[in-house]
């Protein structure tokens, strides 16, 4: 088990995938929920500067997939309703916001702009903090979180994100 999921023969379908979505429902921890009931398990690591440990700006993060997932099962779920950001973008939707199970949970979810809001894909990040702003173009969901970190994620390949700093963002000093 992997912080709420095991993997097993249970295939997720579709539409129970669409299910958890329209009641704003994720599994617990760092994944990626496509539409089609697959699952990415994702690693959030974060690399310091030598003698810069405490300074978040000297901080480079990397979220990467460890495995992929076409049969699993959740043995918990998580609220992701609450949305803090949403963009619209040629008959598709980008959604960003918190989830209330912690502090520290952001989410961010591509849609069809459509009356059922279709998930394609979701994605929550355990550390990520709550993201608070989204935009979306024709290849990238982009969010940023309120830590100061701008999250790309390519449409087709959200797995394949990349996590660069705010260089707008006002950065504390951390002890």
């Amino acid at each position: 088990m992997l912080l709420g999921v095991s993997f097993s023969d249970a295939t997720p379908k579709a539409e129970q995938v669409q299910d958890r979505w329209r009641v704003r429902e994720a599994p617990t921890g760092d994944f990626i929920l496509y539409a089609d009931g697959s699952l990415s398990v994702m690693n959030l690591l974060q690399l310091h500067q030598p003698g810069r440990r405490h300074d978040l700006r000297a901080q480079d993060w990397h979220w990467s997939e460890l495995l992929r997932a076409t049969a699993w099962t959740a043995s918990d779920w998580m609220d992701v309703d609450v949305t803090l950001a949403s963009c619209a973008h040629a008959g598709s939707r980008a959604l960003a916001g918190e989830s209330p199970d912690h502090g520290s949970i952001g989410w961010v979810a591509l849609t069809r702009d459509d009356d059922e809001g279709t998930l394609e894909w979701v994605a929550v990040s355990c550390n990520s903090d709550p993201f608070a702003e989204v935009t979306l173009d024709a290849t990238t969901v982009t969010a940023t979180s309120t830590s100061g970190r701008i999250w790309a994620f390519p449409r087709n390949t959200p797995h394949q994100v990349k996590i660069t700093s705010d260089p707008g963002f006002p950065w504390r000093q951390v002890d």
